[in-house]
């Protein structure tokens, strides 16, 4: 089936995109458990004018305001997030900038984990104060500093699955709750917090505008999803346990190669702080403001997917089935005008999401793997695309109003 494309609604021309609109308004008047789904709903799969969909983006998202503002305030007063049988604790810091009052394009979000874990829970309590205590050090020009406390006291406490969900949580809670721009969140964190990092950044890079890593070990992971996330990397020189000081420096060359074979990417600093060993006495807060320097674009040109042992289905403007999420599988796909290329040994099927930031969805698209042609045509905007790509993200900079699923094998 090499060459096939599928694109899910091409066929729905039979309601009208305007009676789409009327239908989207009656469907989000009705109370959210009472609304039916929109796999049942044809008008969800009716072609949209660019203007349509742009209306039937500002009603989705409205609508997930309200959803948010109804059922999210109270977990975000208690400050505690509860997950699948987990809780996340976490306290929540604002910095004013300069001039006193809020930032016109909204508010800045660092991520700031603690170290610790494998030990008591005493331990990890004491390094979540300290964490905590650290935030005037470290001190954003503006932003909310948002320090979590680990739902386990296991080596691996911030990077087990969970993690991803409670951060994507509070992510989607504080962009609506708090004014938070989506395109200005960060993660950073020392030690075992560190060891998160080197996880998450390349992981979840698509919520990332820069993270920091300080004092940590990656133990299994892998720079390539760094492609579009500014990456800080700091240790003491002395810091040898654990080989930390000899890991950042290699893990420095690692990125050194990348960028020089991609220079639009991979944007690094690396420093081993001389005459240091685990703590660096706050040198490393040179991180803060190097990271403050970037802003998240949520569709870069190109993207380097790499399944970390977590997998994802979504990343940037790309998904793939679940059971085709598999760990070390890559993807890297890359956008020229109207045209797009894919390029992987690993997926039979890959899902490209569009919409009319990327390029003229009036306009043929062509997506390519090598020199095979998967597809060409104009795909449809559809409410149904907006719904499915708003769920499960609450993020307006990442939804897509057009699908093209197309098969590589």
């Amino acid at each position: 089936m090499a060459g096939v494309a599928l694109v899910a609604g091409w066929l729905a021309g039979a309601v009208h995109a305007g009676s789409a609109l009327e239908e989207l308004r009656a469907w989000l008047a009705q109370p959210p458990d009472q609304r039916p789904a929109l796999t049942n709903a044809p008008w969800a799969e009716a072609p949209l004018t660019r203007e349509e969909a742009a209306e039937a983006r500002r009603l989705l998202w409205a609508d997930h305001v309200r959803f948010i503002r109804e059922t999210r305030k109270a977990e975000m007063q208690a400050k505690v997030i509860e997950l699948d049988g987990l809780r996340m604790k976490f306290e929540l810091l604002q910095f004013l900038p300069p001039s006193g009052g809020a930032p016109t394009n909204g508010w800045s979000l660092f991520f700031s984990l603690h170290g610790g874990g494998g030990a008591p829970k005493r331990v990890n309590d004491s390094q979540w104060r300290n964490q905590i205590r650290l935030a005037r050090a470290y001190r954003p020009r503006e932003g909310f500093y948002l320090a979590p406390r680990a739902p386990t006291d296991t080596w691996n406490l911030w990077h087990q699955a969970h993690i991803d969900r409670f951060f994507d949580r509070l992510i989607e809670n504080l962009i609506v709750l708090a004014g938070v721009n989506p395109n200005r969140v960060y993660v950073f964190g020392y030690s075992a917090g560190g060891d998160g990092v080197y996880q998450l950044a390349p992981r979840m890079a698509d919520r990332w505008a820069a993270a920091a890593m300080m004092a940590g070990h990656p133990n299994d992971a892998s720079p390539l999803g760094l492609r579009n996330v500014p990456f800080a990397l700091q240790v003491g020189a002395d810091d040898a346990a654990y080989h930390r000081n000899e890991v950042a420096a290699e893990w420095g060359r690692r990125l050194d190669e990348l960028q020089r074979a991609d220079p639009e990417g991979y944007r690094h600093l690396v420093k081993l702080h001389e005459g240091k060993g685990h703590w660096m006495d706050l040198e490393d807060r040179q991180a803060i403001p190097w990271m403050e320097q970037f802003t998240r674009n949520p569709i870069p040109d190109r993207v380097v997917w790499h399944q970390d042992d977590v997998t994802h289905t979504r990343f940037y403007w790309l998904e793939v089935p679940p059971e085709e999420a598999k760990p070390g599988r890559e993807l890297i796909a890359e956008r020229h005008g109207q045209e797009i290329t894919l390029t992987t040994d690993d997926y039979p099927v890959v899902t490209v999401l569009l919409d009319d930031r990327m390029m003229d969805l009036d306009r043929p698209v062509t997506i390519r793997a090598g020199d095979r042609r998967l597809f060409k045509g104009k795909p449809p905007r559809t409410i149904r695309n907006l719904a499915d790509t708003l769920a499960g993200r609450g993020d307006p900079e990442l939804m897509f109003s057009a699908a093209v699923t197309v098969r590589l094998d």
